[in-house]
Protein backbone atom coordinates (compact mmCIF):
# COMPACT_ATOMS: atom_id res chain seq x y z
CA UNK A 1 0.00 0.00 0.00
CA UNK A 2 1.76 3.17 -1.16
CA UNK A 3 1.46 6.05 1.29
CA UNK A 4 2.34 8.48 -1.51
CA UNK A 5 1.62 7.37 -5.06
CA UNK A 6 3.74 8.98 -7.78
CA UNK A 7 2.94 8.56 -11.46
CA UNK A 8 5.25 9.59 -14.30
CA UNK A 9 3.79 10.51 -17.68
CA UNK A 10 4.38 12.60 -20.78
CA UNK A 11 2.02 15.47 -21.56
CA UNK A 12 0.18 14.61 -24.79
CA UNK A 13 -0.47 17.17 -27.53
CA UNK A 14 -4.22 16.76 -26.89
CA UNK A 15 -3.79 18.28 -23.40
CA UNK A 16 -2.71 21.66 -24.77
CA UNK A 17 -5.13 24.58 -24.90
CA UNK A 18 -5.35 27.77 -26.97
CA UNK A 19 -2.71 29.38 -24.72
CA UNK A 20 -0.15 26.75 -25.71
CA UNK A 21 0.07 25.02 -22.33
CA UNK A 22 -1.81 22.28 -20.47
CA UNK A 23 -5.53 23.01 -20.16
CA UNK A 24 -6.84 23.35 -16.59
CA UNK A 25 -9.34 20.53 -17.18
CA UNK A 26 -6.46 18.12 -17.79
CA UNK A 27 -5.07 18.69 -14.31
CA UNK A 28 -8.43 17.75 -12.79
CA UNK A 29 -8.69 14.64 -14.98
CA UNK A 30 -5.18 13.57 -14.01
CA UNK A 31 -5.99 14.17 -10.35
CA UNK A 32 -9.07 11.96 -10.53
CA UNK A 33 -7.15 9.26 -12.41
CA UNK A 34 -4.34 9.09 -9.85
CA UNK A 35 -6.79 9.19 -6.93
CA UNK A 36 -8.57 6.16 -8.41
CA UNK A 37 -5.24 4.38 -8.97
CA UNK A 38 -4.12 5.13 -5.40
CA UNK A 39 -7.40 3.81 -4.02
CA UNK A 40 -6.94 0.59 -6.01
CA UNK A 41 -3.34 0.24 -4.84
CA UNK A 42 -4.58 0.61 -1.25
CA UNK A 43 -6.98 -2.30 -1.74
CA UNK A 44 -10.08 -0.33 -2.71
CA UNK A 45 -10.74 -0.68 -6.45
CA UNK A 46 -14.10 0.35 -7.88
CA UNK A 47 -15.45 -3.21 -7.61
CA UNK A 48 -14.90 -3.25 -3.85
CA UNK A 49 -16.79 0.03 -3.37
CA UNK A 50 -19.64 -1.40 -5.46
CA UNK A 51 -19.71 -4.53 -3.26
CA UNK A 52 -20.17 -2.47 -0.10
CA UNK A 53 -22.47 0.04 -1.82
CA UNK A 54 -20.33 3.06 -1.13
CA UNK A 55 -18.52 5.71 -3.14
CA UNK A 56 -16.43 8.84 -2.87
CA UNK A 57 -17.72 12.08 -4.37
CA UNK A 58 -15.93 15.38 -4.79
CA UNK A 59 -17.06 18.33 -2.72
CA UNK A 60 -14.37 20.78 -3.85
CA UNK A 61 -11.11 21.23 -5.73
CA UNK A 62 -8.42 23.77 -5.09
CA UNK A 63 -5.52 24.13 -7.54
CA UNK A 64 -2.66 26.58 -7.40
CA UNK A 65 -0.84 26.83 -10.72
CA UNK A 66 2.80 27.79 -10.24
CA UNK A 67 4.32 27.15 -13.68
CA UNK A 68 2.85 25.99 -17.00
CA UNK A 69 3.34 22.53 -18.47
CA UNK A 70 3.81 21.90 -22.18
CA UNK A 71 3.36 19.08 -24.69
CA UNK A 72 6.11 16.48 -24.55
CA UNK A 73 7.22 17.30 -21.01
CA UNK A 74 7.57 14.45 -18.55
CA UNK A 75 5.63 15.14 -15.37
CA UNK A 76 5.45 13.49 -12.00
CA UNK A 77 2.11 13.56 -10.24
CA UNK A 78 2.05 12.66 -6.56
CA UNK A 79 -1.02 12.10 -4.39
CA UNK A 80 -1.55 11.29 -0.75
CA UNK A 81 -4.24 11.37 1.92
CA UNK A 82 -3.84 14.51 4.03
CA UNK A 83 -6.50 13.77 6.65
CA UNK A 84 -9.57 11.75 7.52
CA UNK A 85 -12.66 13.15 9.23
CA UNK A 86 -15.97 11.44 9.97
CA UNK A 87 -17.32 11.73 6.41
CA UNK A 88 -14.58 13.50 4.47
CA UNK A 89 -10.98 13.12 3.46
CA UNK A 90 -8.75 15.76 1.87
CA UNK A 91 -6.40 14.36 -0.76
CA UNK A 92 -3.42 16.40 -1.90
CA UNK A 93 -1.56 16.42 -5.20
CA UNK A 94 1.70 17.83 -6.51
CA UNK A 95 2.64 18.17 -10.18
CA UNK A 96 6.40 18.27 -10.75
CA UNK A 97 8.42 18.63 -13.97
CA UNK A 98 10.63 15.52 -14.05
CA UNK A 99 13.71 17.05 -15.69
CA UNK A 100 14.32 19.73 -13.08
CA UNK A 101 12.07 18.90 -10.11
CA UNK A 102 10.20 22.21 -10.31
CA UNK A 103 6.68 22.22 -8.88
CA UNK A 104 4.13 23.17 -11.54
CA UNK A 105 0.95 22.95 -9.48
CA UNK A 106 -0.30 21.92 -6.07
CA UNK A 107 -3.87 20.88 -5.44
CA UNK A 108 -6.32 19.48 -2.93
CA UNK A 109 -9.63 17.72 -3.37
CA UNK A 110 -12.10 17.26 -0.56
CA UNK A 111 -13.67 13.84 -1.01
CA UNK A 112 -16.90 12.86 0.75
CA UNK A 113 -17.61 9.21 1.56
CA UNK A 114 -21.20 8.37 0.61
CA UNK A 115 -23.75 5.59 0.69
CA UNK A 116 -24.14 4.61 -2.97
CA UNK A 117 -27.81 3.76 -2.53
CA UNK A 118 -28.94 7.06 -1.02
CA UNK A 119 -26.14 9.30 -2.28
CA UNK A 120 -25.90 10.77 1.22
CA UNK A 121 -22.68 11.21 3.21
CA UNK A 122 -21.82 8.20 5.35
CA UNK A 123 -19.33 7.61 8.13
CA UNK A 124 -16.04 6.31 6.79
CA UNK A 125 -15.85 2.71 8.05
CA UNK A 126 -12.78 1.40 9.91
CA UNK A 127 -11.70 -0.87 7.04
CA UNK A 128 -11.52 2.12 4.71
CA UNK A 129 -9.72 4.29 7.28
CA UNK A 130 -7.12 1.57 7.87
CA UNK A 131 -6.43 1.23 4.13
CA UNK A 132 -5.53 4.89 3.64
CA UNK A 133 -2.70 6.14 5.85
CA UNK A 134 -2.64 9.87 6.45
CA UNK A 135 0.60 11.52 5.29
CA UNK A 136 1.56 14.86 6.82
CA UNK A 137 5.35 14.92 6.70
CA UNK A 138 6.70 17.04 3.84
CA UNK A 139 9.93 15.01 3.83
CA UNK A 140 8.02 11.80 3.04
CA UNK A 141 6.26 13.45 0.10
CA UNK A 142 9.46 15.01 -1.24
CA UNK A 143 11.33 11.68 -0.93
CA UNK A 144 8.59 9.78 -2.80
CA UNK A 145 8.72 12.28 -5.67
CA UNK A 146 12.55 12.30 -5.75
CA UNK A 147 12.59 8.49 -5.97
CA UNK A 148 10.68 8.67 -9.29
CA UNK A 149 12.92 11.35 -10.87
Amino acid sequence: MPRVLVDRFTVPDAAIDINGHVNNQEYIRWMQDIATAHSSDCGWPLARYLEVKSMWVIRSHFIEYVRPAFAGEELLLATWIAGMDTHTSPRKYRFVRARDGKTLAEAETLWVYCDATSGRPAAIPPEVREAFPVVTEATEITAAIAARR
